[in-house]
């Protein structure tokens, strides 16, 4: 079911050119130095089919709620989706809308120094400066309060978020909106999904900040339930002045 990505009219920067690409199910708000929307539709198209010809034979891939094993001989795509699952323990498509943000994105790395692929939430950003990143977590006070800080020299980066009350995703989660931060978007997708459903009520955050401690890879995530928040890792929240991007 598509869900209006209503936050997307939020950001007030212009130095990057925006534009959209769909492919079915996927869709993806980019930003370059240039309009690239020629090539990102052909590497989303070149991911979907690669993943989409897998799953037509295996189609235990895509409604599996737990890792599974896949073929050596299966493609990149579904081996990195498989790998980062078994890691958090989470089903393979719970990385899906991070792993098309991140091949997308190096993809267009060739034709652009600076690109942030946003697919529903999750993000894959190489960027030159300083940017913030707010996070959307519903009813919760600290909706629109706080952005995550990313500098340059961190990037490229990862950046993906769960949650249990917005949005169409499956989790078995109630956070607001779970974090991760990854040098591999893939993975902080998966993580994102496997923190975001251990949080019933605010009293399970700290639980949930111990097992994402014991994720490697990871390098920092935010939960927030109601009013409450948890950090751990590399990860600086700041006051929210301007929504330079957003996450929902």
């Amino acid at each position: 079911m598509y869900q209006p990505r209503f936050y997307r009219s939020w950001i007030n920067d212009h130095d990057l050119v925006s534009f959209s690409v769909t492919s079915r199910e996927t869709d993806l708000y980019i930003r370059a130095a240039s309009d690239l929307e020629t090539e990102a539709l052909s590497a989303t198209r070149k991911c979907r089919s690669r993943l989409e010809e897998y799953i037509s034979t295996h189609p235990e891939f895509l409604y599996a709620l737990a890792p599974i094993s896949v073929d050596e001989n299966a493609p990149p795509i579904v081996r990195e989706m498989a790998n980062a699952a078994k890691r958090v323990g989470v089903g393979p498509m719970a990385a899906v809308a991070g792993t098309i943000a991140e091949r997308v994105g190096k993809e267009l790395l060739r034709f652009s120094e600076e690109i942030i692929v946003e697919n529903g939430g999750d993000i894959f950003i190489k960027t030159s400066k300083e940017r913030s990143i707010s996070i959307y977590a519903g009813k919760s006070r600290l909706t629109g309060t706080l952005a995550i800080l990313i500098q340059p020299e961190d990037t490229p980066l990862g950046i993906c978020t769960s949650s249990g009350s917005v949005g169409h995703s499956l989790s078995f989660g109630n956070a607001d909106a779970v974090t991760v931060i990854s040098r591999s978007t893939t993975l902080a997708d998966a993580a994102a999904t496997a923190i975001g459903n251990l949080i019933k009520s605010t009293d399970d955050i700290p639980v949930a900040i111990d097992f994402a401690q014991g994720i490697q890879g990871i390098r920092g995530v935010s939960i927030i339930k109601g009013d409450q928040i948890g950090l751990w890792g590399k990860i600086e929240l700041v006051p929210l002045k301007s929504r330079n991007f957003l996450l929902s």
